[in-house]
């Protein structure tokens, strides 16, 4: 059996095999494990001969493999498997990594269902092994700096939460995201409403309700393009969650309402843009990897609109997706908690199906903690 490396000094590193090098996998997952001390990118499934070459000249001694099954015969030569492959394949591919004995990355949403994620949960428990879901917006440069605004207590008591990831695509793309049929888990509510979700219940704790309009706007969408959340947490604070594809005016990606002071932030993390062109973290000549210019920070304060010059500006952190996979290196090395869990994502899904009652229903769903 090869040495997979567990990340000891001298050890060689982990090799991980990735599934899928579409979106996914190309712009966002390759790039970063390629990136990422202690990890090694070994092998890329994927049956387009198309995308096969691309990743061989991209990863120059990458292995090719046209099919997953490939993978379980040599599970010992691998350390990692990521899964980046459509999202009716998420399940039952990492239920077969795991049987095989392997950790376990998947790429949002986990599952279809919370009972699902439940189920890989336990398996990876029973197996020892680790099992996480690739939520990088938890490291979106807007992400970060709410997140230590909260910590500083800047807003005071938040109140409510608006968070948006809105677009103009009033033409349709095509492919199983917008597929109608159930089995593909497309749709807008499950694409960036898993994010949005996730980002709630981080910063904010458990939700309780939830309220949902899910609507097809497009001609010829055979799945929801325009989508509304509304979320009651725990701890009191109110979530509204907007996911859009037929936005011809876009509202702010944050507003964050307080009892002292209010922080409204434009724009999206230059991360995903950056990758898309082929940027590469640490390749950038020493400039920061996932900064923004001080034109695009956000703006704390009371009493008068962002747009008309209130409040002041906030410095954006830094984006930083690489602390992903660097969080999966410490954690296949030292046998910590991976940083998203599959409960975690077991708990965004319980929202998500809500939230899909709650719109085809007309009624406000409540949430029951397991």
């Amino acid at each position: 059996m090869a040495d997979t490396g567990t990340g000891t000094p001298g050890s060689a590193p982990v090799r991980v095999a990735l599934i899928g090098f579409g979106l996914a996998g190309s712009v966002f997952h390759a790039p970063l494990i390629a990136a990422t001390d202690g990890l090694v990118l070994d092998t890329v499934v994927t049956s387009s001969p198309e995308r096969q070459r691309q990743a061989a000249d991209e990863y120059p001694g990458v292995r090719l493999a046209a099919s997953a099954d490939e993978l379980w015969a040599r599970a010992g030569e691998l350390g990692l498997v990521v899964i980046a492959s459509p999202n009716r394949t998420h399940v039952p591919l990492a239920r077969a990594a795991l049987e095989a004995g392997l950790p376990v990355v998947v790429d949002k949403p986990l599952a279809a269902t919370a009972a699902e994620a439940e189920e890989l949960a336990e398996l990876a428990d029973r197996r020892g092994l680790l099992l996480s879901v690739f939520q990088n917006r938890r490291w979106d440069n807007d992400f970060r700096t709410l997140h230590k605004l909260l910590a500083e207590g800047a807003l005071g008591e938040v109140q409510r939460f608006e968070s948006r990831f809105e677009r103009w695509r009033p033409q349709l793309k095509g492919g199983w995201r917008e597929s109608g049929d159930p089995a593909e888990v497309g749709g807008l509510l499950y694409d960036l409403g898993s994010h949005l979700v996730d980002q709630a219940l981080t910063l904010f704790g458990p939700a309780t309700s939830v309220y949902a309009e899910v609507d097809v706007r497009r001609p010829g969408a055979r799945t929801d393009d325009d989508t509304f959340i509304a979320l009651t947490h725990a701890s009191g604070v109110r979530s509204h969650l907007w996911m859009s594809a037929i936005t011809a005016q876009l509202g702010p990606r944050f507003r964050v309402l307080g009892s002292q002071a209010g922080y409204v932030k434009y724009g999206l993390d230059p991360q995903e843009a950056a990758l898309r062109e082929g940027l590469r973290p640490g390749t950038d000549g020493g400039a920061p990897w996932g900064a923004e210019p001080e034109a695009a920070w956000g703006r704390l304060g009371a009493g008068e609109s962002p747009l008309t010059g209130g409040g002041v500006p906030v410095p954006t952190l830094p984006g930083d997706y690489p602390a992903y996979y660097r969080a999966i290196a410490t954690a296949l090395r030292d046998g910590g908690a991976p940083p998203v869990t599959a409960a975690e994502a077991a708990a965004a899904l319980r929202v998500l199906e809500a939230a899909r009652t709650s719109a085809a229903e007309g009624r406000t769903v409540p949430i029951t903690r397991p």
